[in-house]
């Protein structure tokens, strides 16, 4: 029999009870597991596809047992219910295999992003205190193995390398997988798995999600969405980011019985050939890629008619180019404005194309609640710009093992501060119109200002550095690294060199580099960011 370990809620922060009692009585969590989602249909709809790959179509019954096999064999690795496992693989199949087993054997994963290096894979694995690692053997020309032995070799805890792939010193993947009997019972009050942060101060912070809220987040997007068992999802991007996995994404898909379909690469020329395939009828992008397809239609040759809906967050979308999505692609626009952290904003099928274009969408859920502040805390007059604050059925109450940030993040009453700036409209819509934290977002993926100058700081030349996001018609904002340096200026292959030596994932490093002889201050002492985006 398993056994369940209990350090896994060392330093999680749950709902409070009167919280999670209402949430339970309106309906909001409904007592599901999320590995029930695959579950439920593979019971009702057994030869239903569920996951369409390159060697043909796969059902909802084979899936279901890959995943329980899968369960199985972590199991009898040793690893048991409770503890974490760092899940780092692209958008392959065995991603859903993978995650699925995990969540039925109570192991919780830990989603980190195939960017991810070692300065956030170590960091993030020593954090969650991991006993194993799952990996691809390498993607493009990066080794995968290399980093695993590099941080196993600094987390004590790590016991398991399980490599899809050519393990060379590790485990295949492949032989885990076992036959078994009864898998552990799941609470759905307890964390089901981990996302990572988008790493607005500092370091990235795990938010542990439980299977009653995330599992709603899911089913409730999904049926704001309208999928249905005739719908194909297309992930485009990384799998491990909330958006594609639960915003309805994969999960969403599965709760109504759809189908999955990956690609690894989302350029036009690959997609578009996606979609034709698979007949694939909802995905979500980023900003830039959305404007790149767009445009893309012009010489692509590819039939997109089975596309209904595509969803677009991560940044936000500018009225100009959302205004060319429906002619250009033929689907649907619905734009997508939310958090790992729980809150999901979506413009409604329905809505008129002034709201569709102008706005961010509304709050997915009745029990949201959601306040727009100034920066004294009050609440500003509707239609103002201020802080959004929330709290919800599937709104974290605190970043897991953070109490120090949490202490900042979270008011006394449990409202997030989500470090975003927007208007509501008299509909409930929300305009986003900046951030208050000094975080970049490039390309839809938000760099922390903290983190990345801690790392120029290292470089023996930098006395000074600040990191700045410049407006940028492609990816929405570039980053800029403003350096005072005593002696010869580096070069930016020299900067980005000694970065990505220091482990930083690619997606961090700057774009630009400029120099200076000092970084202007404000009058409190702080590096006066406004003054340098001016210069």
């Amino acid at each position: 029999m398993t056994t369940t370990s209990s350090t896994h809620r060392e330093g999680y922060v749950p709902f409070p009870p009167d919280a999670a009692e209402t949430y339970r009585a309106a309906g909001y969590w409904t007592g599901r597991a999320l590995g029930d989602l695959l579950r439920e249909t593979a019971r009702s709809a057994p030869e239903r596809t569920a996951l369409i790959t390159g060697d043909g179509a796969h059902s909802y019954a084979r899936v279901d047992a890959d995943a329980d096999r899968m369960a199985h064999g972590l199991l009898a690795l040793g690893i048991a219910p409770g503890d974490r496992v760092v899940v780092q693989l692209p958008n392959v199949p065995e991603f859903l295999t993978v995650l699925f087993g995990l969540l039925r054997a109570g192991i919780i994963p830990v989603l980190t992003l195939p960017a991810h290096r070692r300065a956030e894979i170590e960091h993030l694995a020593a954090l969650s205190e991991a006993v194993a690692y799952v990996i691809v053997d390498r993607q493009g020309d990066f080794d995968y193995r290399e980093l695993a032995a590099t941080v196993r070799e600094s987390v004590p805890s790590l016991r398991h390398v399980l490599v899809l792939g050519e393990p060379g010193a590790f485990t295949d993947l492949n032989t885990v997988p076992r036959d078994g009997d009864a898998l552990p019972e799941i609470d759905p009050s307890d964390i089901a798995l981990m996302l990572v942060s988008g790493g607005t101060t500092g370091l990235p912070k795990l938010i542990a999600r439980t299977h009653d809220d995330y599992a709603y987040n899911a089913t409730a997007s999904a049926a704001v969405c309208e999928l249905t068992a005739d719908d194909v999802y297309l992930a485009t991007l990384p799998a491990a980011h909330n958006f594609p996995l639960a915003c309805p994404g994969i999960l969403g898909t599965v709760s109504v019985g759809g189908a999955i379909a990956f690609v690894t690469d989302p350029s036009p020329e690959n997609a578009f050939a996606a979609i034709e395939k698979h007949r694939v009828t909802v995905t979500a992008v980023v900003p830039p890629l959305a404007q790149l397809w767009c445009a893309a239609t012009e010489w692509e040759d590819a039939d997109l008619a089975s596309l209904r809906l595509l969803q677009v967050g991560g940044a936000r979308l500018a009225e100009v180019n959302a205004v060319e999505v429906t002619p250009a692609l033929g689907a649907t626009l619905q734009q997508v404005f939310g958090m790992a952290e729980g809150l999901l904003n979506y413009t409604r099928l329905d809505d008129p194309a002034e709201l569709l274009h102008t706005t961010q969408g509304r709050p997915l859920s009745p029990a949201d609640e959601v306040r727009v502040v100034d920066g004294e805390g009050n609440d500003v007059a509707p239609g103002e710009e201020g802080e959004l604050l929330t709290k919800g059925p599937y709104t974290i109450r605190g970043y897991y093992r953070a109490p120090e940030h949490n202490a900042r993040a979270f008011t006394p009453d449990g409202y997030y501060r989500s470090g975003d700036l927007v208007r509501r409209l008299p509909s409930g819509h929300l305009v986003v119109s900046g951030r208050i934290k000094d975080v970049i977002n490039r390309g839809g993926e938000n760099i922390s200002c903290d983190e990345l100058e801690e790392h120029l700081l290292a470089h023996p030349a930098v006395r000074h550095a600040a990191a700045v996001g410049l407006p940028d018609a492609a990816l929405g904002e570039k980053v800029c690294a403003v350096l005072v340096v005593d002696g010869t200026m580096p070069t930016l292959a020299e900067i980005k060199s000694f970065l990505t030596d220091r482990g930083l994932a690619t997606y961090k490093l700057p774009d630009m580099l400029r120099q200076a002889d000092a970084l202007p201050i404000t009058a409190v002492g702080k590096i006066d960011k406004k003054a340098l985006r001016a210069q």
